[in-house]
């Protein structure tokens, strides 16, 4: 009588786990995720949930209708910006220049716009064409020369910043039109409550499709693929969410023209990002430029056009910047714009490694910044202070960043 050697037991999949054990499955896969580092959008989400209890706690007045609304349109023009930054921070690179850009390109729309009586809409693109013409210029340095991003956009920051000076002129200050386009981009708001409801009943919509599709793909595919009830569950929690938010806008003057802008910019990017051969070769490079390379990817061309879009969503966030304050100064894109849309970029959890982030990270960060900000305004806290706390959450968010990154070479997942 033959006897056979059994077969060694193969290991199951641990992302299976979820499918074969059901919710017990969910929180062993949870657990496995978070010792190998793969934390996501964890620490931003809980970080935002802490900082809103503690200035509800301390002011009442800081989860008011009124401050909330406020607050969702003042993210707009930096997290516009981050969203550039998002794309270079992928490539491991950085973009010290996305700041004087946003300042040079709400200067080149004003005068255009207000001395050259061009229409709002032609001054506006012509400004964006500018900023992606200053990231192409860029782009070309860093990635055909070789010199370093650094470098290239530290001298960018400068030539830009004197460039948004001449375009201004002596006055330095050119005022906008309060009821004309660019200021409407702003102040404009949705009164009717269907507005807000209706976005989120389609955001809401929209993800359980894309859920339902893709889990039927992959389920096709014979690939690992989520639960039902899992689906059901974060369709669920991203109503709640989304209905929330519309709730609270409708409480004071409805959904903000500013906020579904940059939401739909949010998504879009995300799903280029993710969901495109083009956004693939970004993580690619990113992750490991040598094997992009071997793998046919023209990394050069990678390397310009994401300087490229860098410029791009700068001049954007110019454009709302001026909006704001229906003026476009000597100021706009100065100060501390540079620094907080680069600290929304990580702090949102895009990694300073690069090949790992999205454009999610831009809008986390920059509610956990503005939040810190309004919330300290209500105390009557300084400036310095709020720029010592910032700092730190930033810190925080590199340590974590940096921790996660060894728990994945640890566990063999980089």
């Amino acid at each position: 009588m033959s006897s056979q050697t059994p077969l060694p037991e193969t290991p199951l999949d641990p992302r299976l786990l979820v499918r074969e054990e059901g919710f017990a499955g969910y929180l062993q896969e949870f657990k496995r995720r978070v010792k190998g580092g793969e934390l996501g959008s964890l620490p931003v989400v809980v970080g935002l949930i802490v900082i809103w209890l503690i200035f509800q706690i301390l002011n009442p007045q800081f989860l008011s209708a009124q401050n909330l609304s406020n607050l969702s349109v003042d993210i707009v023009p930096t997290g516009l910006i981050s969203v550039g930054i998002v794309f270079v921070l992928l490539l491991g690179e950085i973009d010290l220049s996305a700041g004087a850009v946003s300042g040079a390109c709400a200067a080149v729309l004003a005068v255009l716009n207000v001395n050259n009586g061009w229409n709002p809409v032609a001054a506006m693109v012509a400004a964006v064409v500018v900023g992606a013409a200053m990231g192409l210029l860029q782009g070309f340095f860093f990635a055909k020369i070789g010199v370093p991003s650094f470098v290239v956009t530290l001298a960018g920051l400068l030539a830009w910043t004197g460039f948004q000076l001449y375009v201004l002129g002596p006055n330095g200050t050119i005022n906008l039109d309060n009821d004309g386009l660019v200021s409407r981009l702003t102040s404009t708001y949705f009164a009717y409550v269907i507005a807000a409801y209706g976005l989120a009943a389609v955001a809401t919509a929209a993800f359980l499709a894309v859920s339902l599709v893709g889990n039927n793909r992959r389920r096709a595919a014979g690939v690992p693929s989520r639960t039902l009830g899992d689906i059901v569950f974060r369709t669920v929690v991203l109503a709640v969410v989304a209905f929330g938010a519309a709730y609270i806008l409708n409480l004071y003057k409805g959904l903000p023209l500013a906020l579904l802008i940059f939401l739909i910019v949010v998504v879009v990017t995300d799903f280029v990002q993710r969901r495109t051969k083009y956004g693939r070769t970004i993580f690619a490079v990113g992750g490991n430029i040598e094997a992009a390379r071997r793998a046919g990817i023209s990394v050069a061309f990678v390397r310009i056009t994401v300087f490229v879009i860098s410029g791009a969503f700068a001049a954007v966030g110019g454009i709302f910047a001026a909006s704001r304050i229906s003026s476009a100064s000597q100021a706009t894109g100065q100060s501390n714009v540079l620094l907080m849309a680069i600290a929304a970029a990580v702090i949102g959890g895009t990694s300073l490694f690069g090949g790992r982030g999205s454009t999610y990270s831009a809008l986390l960060g920059m509610l956990v910044i503005q939040s810190i900000a309004s919330g300290m305004a209500l105390q009557g806290v300084s400036n310095a202070i709020q720029f010592i706390v910032t700092g730190a959450v930033l810190l925080a968010a590199v340590v974590i960043d940096s921790v996660s990154r060894r728990s994945q070479v640890a566990s063999g997942r980089v």
